[in-house]
């Protein structure tokens, strides 16, 4: 099965998908980790992507398309996939169609209020990349990492201004997607708010149904 998570930034997309990821058994493929993949390499490609991410603007499709396209083409995408992250405009979703059709766009609706609450307070471990939230699920020794006892940090793209822009940017590009998959007959919305678990009950109902 192949499909596509939609929803705003903070709206839980790479939660389900990494843990539809475990139980269906489908690639979980996050262009937000594509990217931070090519930062870290510290090459040319890299600075334009961290430069992009830190203003919170969108990477070009040019370059989001190539790396998508050979994410998708190695041998664990074989058997289902989940993409998280892609597309964000329809002109993305038209180069999708070229590389494979999703079965299903599932539609996560989350307000910005909850959003912005969700990624003001996310910290990251800079050693392991473990997730937390100052609120939700603390460290238990503040700004340390419950794994590896490596530094917690803020990531630049969630800073209130930053989510702000990158939500006006969702609005004005990527909310047309909703109507352009709902016209094929492959969209579901349903709602983002509550646990990871709760979402995920939803989203299998959806699915089923």
């Amino acid at each position: 099965m192949k499909m596509v998570f939609l929803g705003p930034p903070g709206a839980g997309k790479g939660t389900l998908a990494a843990l539809a990821s475990v139980r269906m058994g489908f690639a979980h493929i996050s262009t937000g980790d594509l990217f931070r993949a090519a930062v870290k390499d510290g090459s040319e490609l890299g600075k334009k992507v961290k430069n992009i991410l830190d203003e919170g603007r969108l990477v070009p499709d040019e370059l989001t398309i190539a790396l998508v396209r050979e994410r998708l083409s190695r041998s664990d995408a074989e058997l289902g996939w989940i993409l998280d992250g892609f597309p964000r405009t329809t002109g993305q979703a038209e180069a999708l169609e070229t590389i494979a059709s999703p079965d299903w766009v599932v539609n996560f609706d989350v307000q910005d209020s909850v959003i912005l609450t969700r990624l003001t307070g996310r910290r990251v471990c800079s050693g392991c990349g473990k997730i937390y939230h100052i609120v939700s699920m603390p460290p238990a020794v503040e700004g340390k990492c419950d794994v590896c006892g490596a530094d917690l940090y803020t990531r630049p793209d969630d800073s209130e201004t930053s989510i702000r822009t990158r939500l006006s940017a969702y609005r004005s590009q990527t909310a047309p997607l909703i109507e352009w998959y709902s016209k094929k007959g492959t969209l579901v919305t349903i709602d983002g708010t509550g646990s990871p678990e709760s979402v995920y009950e939803r989203f299998v109902e959806a699915i089923k149904a």
